[in-house]
C-alpha cells in the first residue's frame, strides 16, 4: 500500500538523513534495499545507536551485505541499479565515483534512475569534502545562531533541522518531484541534497521577516524564539512545563480570563514595553498551579497552552491516540508513517533489518542459482545475517 507502491529504491547505507529519506519512502510504500557492508565490519562510531528491532529509522527495508572494494560486488549494486527507480547515498563528493557506482556509471545503464544524493555540504563549494555534523551545517546556514534564549548560548535543536528535516526529508521531496519529472520526460537526474541548504531553507520566513525588519539577529529577542512571554514555556507547580502560544489577540485574550488576569488589557499584547511585566505574572500564575491543574483550566478553550509531553507520554496522550500518531511494534513505541493518504493509505512495512538479511533472496530475484550464491559467500562478495551467528 501507499502511493509509492511500485517504486524501487537501492538504498546505500549510512547513518542519519539518508536512512530518515530511506524510511519516509518505504513508509509510502516503495520497495527499498539497502546495500549494507559486509557483517562483522565497523563503519561508523554512531552506527548501531539503535539496534534490532529498536532502530526505528532501518524500518521498511531489506538489507543486502555486499563488499563494495570488489568488483563482483560492484556489479551486484549495478543489477540493482538496472531495475531501480530511485537510487539514494550519502557519502562525500567523489566516494561512489571511485566505487565505480557514480551517477554517470549509473544512469549509463539505467537513464531513467533518479539518484538521490544526502551530504552536508553539497556535492560543490569550498567545503565539500569537510567533515561535518548536523550542528555544523545548521551553524552556517544561520539556524544555531538563531535558537536560543536572551543572554545565553545557542541550543542545538536536538539534530531535527539539519539531519532529519533539512536532510532525509528534503531528499524524499526531490526524490519524489524527480520520479514525478521521470513521469512526464522519461529521463532520470541527480538530486544534490545538502543538509547547509536544507537547514537554510526551514529559515525562508526569519530572512523574510530580518529583511523587513520585524526579526532581529539578538537571540530571544523575537515573537517567536521565547522573546515574546506569551510564546514560551512555562513551569509548573509540580515540576511539569507547559508550552503557551497564543499569538493571536483573541486567543491571548482567553489566556489572560482563565488565568484571572484582569489589570492587563489584551490589547497591550504586542507593546514589547509590557512584556518583561507580563513574562512575570505568567510564570507566577503557571508556578501556582499544577500542569494537571493547567490542562483542565485550558481543555475547552482556545487558549493554545498545552502541557510538554515527554517521549514516554506522548504516545499516551489521547489525541494522538486517536490518531493513531505512534504504533508499537516488537515491543517498540515508534511514530507512525506520515503524512496520511485518503486512497493508497500508508502501513509499516517491513520490520528493521538485520544486516544482510535478506541477501539470498534477492540474489534469486536477480536470478542466480544456489550454487552462484554459494560461491558468492564463500568468496566474501555478500554476506548474510546467518554469517553474523
Amino acid at each position: 500500500m501507499g502511493p509509492l507502491r511500485g517504486i524501487n529504491v537501492v538504498e546505500m547505507s549510512g547513518i542519519g538523513p539518508g536512512p530518515f529519506a530511506g524510511m519516509m519512502l518505504a513508509d509510502m510504500g516503495a520497495t527499498v534495499t539497502r546495500v549494507d557492508r559486509l557483517p562483522g565490519t565497523k563503519p561508523g562510531i554512531l552506527t548501531g545507536l539503535s539496534e534490532g528491532r529498536a532502530d526505528v529509522v532501518s524500518r521498511g527495508r531489506r538489507s543486502i551485505a555486499v563488499d563494495l572494494k570488489s568488483a563482483e560486488g560492484v556489479e551486484l549494486v549495478l543489477r540493482l541499479v538496472d531495475s531501480a527507480d530511485v537510487l539514494i547515498e550519502g557519502y562525500r563528493p567523489g566516494v561512489m565515483e571511485r566505487l565505480g557506482l557514480g551517477p554517470a556509471v549509473c544512469l549509463a545503464r539505467n537513464p531513467a534512475l533518479v539518484f538521490g544524493r544526502m551530504t552536508g555540504w553539497g556535492q560543490d563549494g569550498p567545503l565539500a569534502q569537510a567533515a561535518g555534523h548536523d550542528i555544523n551545517y545548521i551553524a552556517l546556514s544561520g539556524v544555531l545562531g538563531a535558537i536560543g534564549r536572551h543572554g545565553q548560548i545557542p541550543v542545538p535543536p536536538l539534530n531535527l533541522v539539519g539531519d532529519y528535516g533539512g536532510g532525509g526529508m528534503l531528499l524524499a521531496c526531490g526524490v519524489v518531484a524527480a520520479l514525478l519529472s521521470v513521469a512526464t520526460t522519461g529521463a532520470g537526474q541527480v538530486v544534490d541534497a545538502a543538509m547547509v541548504d536544507g537547514s537554510a531553507l526551514l529559515m525562508a520566513q526569519f530572512y523574510g521577516m530580518t529583511a523587513g525588519g520585524r526579526w532581529t539577529q539578538e537571540r530571544g529577542t523575537n515573537l517567536l524564539d521565547t522573546g515574546a512571554p506569551f510564546y514560551d514555556v512555562y513551569p509548573s507547580a509540580d515540576g511539569g512545563y507547559l508550552s503557551v502560544g497564543p499569538l493571536e489577540p483573541a486567543f491571548f485574550a482567553i489566556l489572560l480570563e482563565r488565568l484571572e488576569i484582569l489589570d492587563i488589557d489584551p490589547g497591550s499584547q504586542y507593546d514589547v514595553r509590557g512584556w518583561p511585566a507580563l513574562r512575570r505574572r505568567l510564570a507566577e500564575e503557571f508556578a501556582s498551579r499544577t500542569r494537571g491543574a493547567i490542562q483542565e483550566l485550558f481543555a475547552d478553550v482556545d487558549g493554545c497552552v498545552f502541557p510538554v509531553l515527554s517521549m514516554s507520554e506522548a504516545p499516551k496522550h489521547p489525541h494522538n491516540l486517536a490518531r493513531g500518531t505512534f504504533v508499537t511494534r516488537d515491543d517498540v513505541v515508534q511514530p507512525a508513517p506520515a503524512p496520511r493518504f485518503s486512497a493508497t493509505p500508508t502501513q509499516l512495512g517491513l520490520p528493521p533489518p538485520v544486516v544482510g538479511e535478506h541477501t539470498d533472496a534477492i540474489l534469486a530475484e536477480l536470478g542466480m542459482a544456489a550454487d552462484e550464491v554459494r560461491r558468492l559467500h564463500e568468496a566474501r562478495v555478500v554476506g548474510s545475517s546467518e554469517l553474523q551467528l
